[in-house]
């Protein structure tokens, strides 16, 4: 038996060797090797794991929601930019073309206007005539026709290539109007108007007297709803009462005098500040009496401001006045005064 003293290696130890002359069998060998990498893939027996090989992907620089909206961003700005360029080719073009310039006033056209001149409205726009319709200040223009005193609203528009368009809207006259000497018209507003020029138009309104042109227009407009109000009720029932006024005084707001013409001249009543309708029926049913009642005298005025009290020709500065007979009144208006 051989001595076992690490120099030599044990027969047991020793890969075993096919005999000499032996013939190797080539497809068994390639079963066992097969056996053997079978057994290394599987991988329920194996008690290692290989780790799966990545496939590398490729990356932009950006991720992908920011590259898309940067090019968003790049398409957006690039349309505003073509737009910005087409809108100043645009803006030269027309800011120095001739076929938007206003050549004369005849490129002017007015529609509206009755009483108001057409020279009235070129005098207005007479600084744009040669100036580029772009450049017309169209809400400068709006408010100097409206001071115009029979404008009472104007709208001013540009008609491309080369015109303006005014259109006026009117003020409506509802009287005249005595300040000294000086006879004008005068609308609901208290705004004061010239006699148009043209004449045109016939006016058939009472003179209302009892203002100054000092006066603020805003206390002209409150003298002029107490004569509103006066026609108004005068003729709330279909009488048209207030055709017969040829004068109205609105001096004394709580005491609105008219004039009304009688078979001897006219009239003067005193109607004080309310139930206007009422007091001017007292006078036309009981006229004819209180003229008998001041024989050799002329009825000049009537105060009808008291209750169950007239007293006729008060602002007869040459006779006293006298007292005419008392109308029947309501009985919870008697002894009431106004």
């Amino acid at each position: 038996m051989a001595r076992d003293n690490g120099q030599f290696t044990r027969e047991k130890d020793r890969p075993l060797r096919p005999p000499v002359g032996a013939v190797r069998d080539p497809v068994g060998e390639t079963e066992e090797a097969d056996a053997r990498l079978i057994d290394l893939d599987n991988e329920e027996e194996s008690p290692f794991l290989r780790g799966q090989k990545r496939v590398p992907v490729r990356r932009g620089p950006l991720p992908r929601k920011t590259a898309r909206k940067v090019k968003i961003a790049a398409v957006v700005l690039l349309a505003a930019a073509v737009a910005g360029t087409i809108a100043t080719m645009l803006y030269r073009y027309g800011a120095h073309s001739w076929r938007f310039r206003l050549e004369s006033s005849d490129n002017v056209e007015i529609s509206g206007t009755q009483n108001v001149t057409r020279s009235q409205v070129i005098d207005v726009m007479g600084s744009d005539i040669g100036r580029n319709v772009f450049f017309v200040p169209l809400t400068d223009r709006k408010k100097q026709l409206e001071e115009i005193p029979w404008v009472e609203s104007a709208t001013v528009m540009r008609l491309l290539p080369d015109r303006v368009r005014i259109n006026i809207k009117e003020r409506t006259p509802v009287a005249f109007v005595q300040m000294g000497s000086r006879i004008a018209l005068i609308d609901a507003s208290g705004v004061v108007m010239d006699m148009p020029a043209t004449r045109q138009t016939r006016f058939s309104f009472p003179v209302i007297t009892g203002m100054q042109e000092s006066e603020p227009l805003s206390t002209r407009a409150a003298r002029m709803r107490i004569y509103s109000s006066l026609v108004r009720e005068l003729d709330s029932e279909g009488g048209r009462y207030s055709s017969a006024l040829s004068e109205v005084d609105l001096r004394d707001p709580e005491d609105v005098k008219i004039t009304v013409p009688d078979t001897d001249g006219a009239v003067l009543i005193h109607l004080g500040s309310s139930d206007y309708l009422r007091r001017y029926k007292t006078y036309i049913a009981h006229v004819a009496e209180w003229r008998q009642q001041v024989p050799g005298q002329r009825l000049e005025s009537v105060d009808l401001r008291y209750e169950g009290q007239i007293i006729v020709n008060p602002d007869n500065r040459t006779a006293p006045a006298a007292e005419a007979p008392k109308p029947p009144l309501p009985a919870k208006a008697r002894g009431t005064r106004r």
